[in-house]
């Protein structure tokens, strides 16, 4: 069902540039502060193509987006950036520290392009939504450049790990190495034999896929692919209907799901008292007592084992919530039974919506919530910042549950996955304009 291609990659000339001062963390995790020390880095930093700041005023002619195209066509044309001479997939390994814990993992995976399929097909499946805005930038950029920067994190099922064994095992392909901000260390290496090509591609012809991360530039690829349909050039039509991908086997032990906490802040009637007394319509409410990130978290994580749970963190103290029996039972039926068992379910639909009043769209437009990854700077929030209400330490989602999920046809709520680390931009670029791909 899935057909994945080698394609020639544009790459970084090692010779010319350090390849830890030009690749960046993938768009929508650049902060304002990372952005500028990307700039500050190199002046071939892929952060001036994939997130650029516009150099003097916009107009329809001179942009972010014109001003991207303008930096890979002369980056191109120094040799900054070269093509590799034959079509190839590319094995890449993320060795770290999982965050919290002195556990020592590696993610294995590779880079090939894969064809795009409506979702309709049941090739590819998402699990989660995207929303507009994210989508036209990215689609602006993609007519500007006609490249793809990042790859789109796919999951797929083999038990057995056969396509890791092969791409991994043996020393006769050189590694390219690079360690990032925080302390990943990106192995990539070159294979374009044409009989371990052929393996992988039948290995991986019956395989349905599942996005991770890349929802959005996956919709906005599909969505230019459609626009390149009407196009003259057939090599650019067929490079269209595929885009950059790294996949990555679901059943190998290197897969870490990271959670995602809520800060919920804004809300002018907000009452810690109030709070608790409506929560117990739905949850348990158990007092904890003075907690720091770490016993919170480990506490959280022997409660879920349980029961559906979160804890609640307010500047009158600290509440493990665990869903009543019931609790599913007040879930809208628009969620499906399954979607009624995660926990990140229950938090939207009961305590933000019903407990706390925050509408769906407010969700959407991240009106009185934000996201982190750290349970430590939640509990910092609430501490220190006056316009905080409440924090809500969540479990991670289980493989599982998006594997289930995603396979039905249904989707978790935003920013219910944090695969763990991610993939680094600029590590290859897939350019539509080549015309030999195989």
């Amino acid at each position: 069902m899935a057909e994945i291609f080698p394609f020639a990659a544009l790459r970084y000339d090692p010779e010319k540039v350090v390849l830890n001062q030009v690749v960046t963390q993938p768009y929508d995790k650049i902060s304002p502060k990372m952005q500028e020390h990307y700039y500050r880095a190199s002046p071939y930093n892929l952060v001036r193509i994939i997130l650029g700041r516009p150099d003097g005023e916009e107009t329809e002619h001179n942009n972010r987006y014109t001003q991207a195209a303008g930096y890979l066509h002369a980056w191109r044309k120094q040799g900054i950036l070269a093509r590799d001479h034959t079509p190839s997939i590319y094995a890449y390994s993320q060795r770290f520290d999982v965050p919290g814990t002195s556990t020592k993992v590696e993610r294995r995976g590779f880079i090939a392009t894969g064809r795009l399929h409506p979702y309709r097909d049941g090739i590819i499946f998402r699990h989660e939504q995207t929303l507009a805005k994210p989508k036209s930038d990215r689609l602006n950029l993609l007519r500007a450049t006609h490249a793809h920067f990042g790859q789109i994190f796919m999951l797929y099922s083999d038990p057995a790990q056969t396509i890791d064994a092969l791409l991994f095992d043996g020393d006769h392909y050189e590694w390219q190495e690079v360690t990032d901000e925080y302390g990943v260390l990106h192995r990539l290496r070159r294979i374009s034999e044409p009989s371990v090509l052929n393996i992988v591609q039948t290995e991986m012809a019956d395989r349905k896929l599942i996005i991770a991360d890349g929802h959005h530039r996956y919709e906005t690829a599909l969505n230019f692919s459609q626009e390149a349909a009407t196009s003259a050039n057939p090599g650019f039509r067929k490079n269209s209907g595929r885009v950059m991908m790294t996949f990555v086997n679901m059943d190998s032990p290197g897969l870490v799901i990271l959670p995602t906490h809520r800060v919920v802040f804004g809300l002018a009637r907000f009452s810690p008292d109030a709070f608790v007394a409506q929560a117990r319509e739905f949850c348990e409410v158990k007092a904890l007592g003075e907690l720091d990130d770490s016993q919170a978290v480990k506490f959280l994580a022997e409660a879920g084992q349980k029961a559906i749970s979160f804890v609640a963190v307010t500047k009158t103290g600290n509440l493990l919530l665990t869903a009543k029996p019931d609790s599913a039972g007040r879930i809208s039926n628009e969620f499906s039974s399954r979607q009624r068992k995660l926990d990140v379910v229950h938090l939207h639909s009961l305590m933000l919506e019903e407990v706390l009043g925050i509408s769906r769209e407010q969700v959407v437009n991240q009106q009185h919530i934000r996201y982190l990854r750290s349970a430590s700077e939640a509990l910092s929030s609430v501490k220190n910042d006056d316009e905080v209400n409440v924090a809500f330490l969540m479990n991670p989602v289980t493989i599982e549950q998006v594997r289930d999920i995603a396979f039905a046809g249904e989707v978790l709520p935003q920013k219910s996955t944090d695969f763990y680390p991610k993939l680094l931009s600029g590590l290859t670029i897939y350019s539509l304009d080549n015309g030999n791909e195989q």
